[in-house]
């Protein structure tokens, strides 16, 4: 073969790579904005279809371009997102699976190479306490999505001895979290430190005043607009301290909230009540 036509063919295979790697650039910037009419859909059976949808098109965008720190942001939140609000509550089996998937988007985004570790070793330890010294604002958003999603595979994994040996990893990035940015994503660093606290139990070093205070403190930077809070309140810390007038109040609180009112997390919202009445349902199991 003539070295001018490998030459044209190398050409031809490169400028493809360049030219799919311009189209992903081009179209990302519309799924990060496409979000927000997202986060307003109030109809949980149309939000759960559009997203399992989507997520399979931001992967095949992600294969055009792999280090595309905004497309895997994306299918970090978007696969935490879908396990929370779509699948925990009915298959926590199948929930840890989308769970793992978005932990393993929000390491690729945040490290580079990637950790792909759920099981933690000291020398996986060492390289994310390393990062969290120097994390930079601008990775805020990555530890955030990825410390979510171990919440989330924690809680749905309650079950097994094991899952909470390395919650000191995940305690270690709550607290960067709360230092350099504790109002990020309606305040959930202190709904998630809320929750651990009232999850882990007390040889653990459980300690349900401090989810109560966690708890609180998001109450008030969302002024109890981020229903999410009074369902995980209610759950880790009112059933957990006995507290029926609490947790009835609580509920209540969630049935009660106008979502219009916050239409720009009405999707949350109604997650939320969906939550709630479940959780109502299991009253006389907590108490």
């Amino acid at each position: 073969m003539r070295p001018a036509l490998i030459f044209s063919i190398l050409f031809l295979l490169f400028s493809s790579c360049s030219m799919n790697r311009f189209i992903v650039g081009q179209m990302t910037p519309v799924f990060k904005t496409s979000i927000d009419a997202f986060y307003e859909e109030t109809d949980l059976q149309i939000a759960e279809q559009a997203l399992a949808s989507n997520l399979k098109l931001l992967e095949g965008l992600l294969k055009n371009d792999p280090e595309n720190e905004d497309l895997l942001l994306l299918l970090a939140q978007g696969y935490a997102g879908y396990a929370l609000g779509f699948v925990e509550d009915e298959d926590p089996k199948r929930a840890k699976i989308f769970y793992q998937r978005a932990f393993n988007f929000g390491q690729r985004a945040l490290f580079n190479p990637a950790l792909y570790t759920w099981h933690w070793t000291e020398q996986s330890k060492k390289v994310f306490e390393d990062k969290l010294k120097n994390l930079e604002g601008s990775e805020v958003p990555a530890l955030f999505w990825t410390i979510f999603a171990m919440a989330g595979k924690i809680n749905v994994s309650l079950d097994d001895p094991t899952a909470l040996i390395n919650i000191s990893v995940l305690e270690n990035g709550i607290e960067k979290i709360k230092e350099m940015d504790p109002g990020f994503f309606y305040g959930s660093v202190f709904l998630l430190k809320g929750s651990i606290e009232g999850m882990k139990p007390p040889m653990l070093g459980g300690n349900p005043e401090a989810a109560r205070e966690n708890f609180e403190k998001n109450l008030e930077i969302t002024k109890g607009q981020f229903l999410l809070t009074q369902v995980y309140q209610a759950k880790f810390y009112a059933a957990k301290t006995l507290n029926e007038e609490l947790f009835d109040q609580l509920i209540k609180e969630v049935e009660d909230f106008d979502i219009g009112t916050k239409p720009e997390i009405a999707l949350f919202n109604q997650i939320a009540r969906k939550k709630a009445a479940l959780l109502k349902t299991m009253r006389n199991e907590l108490f």
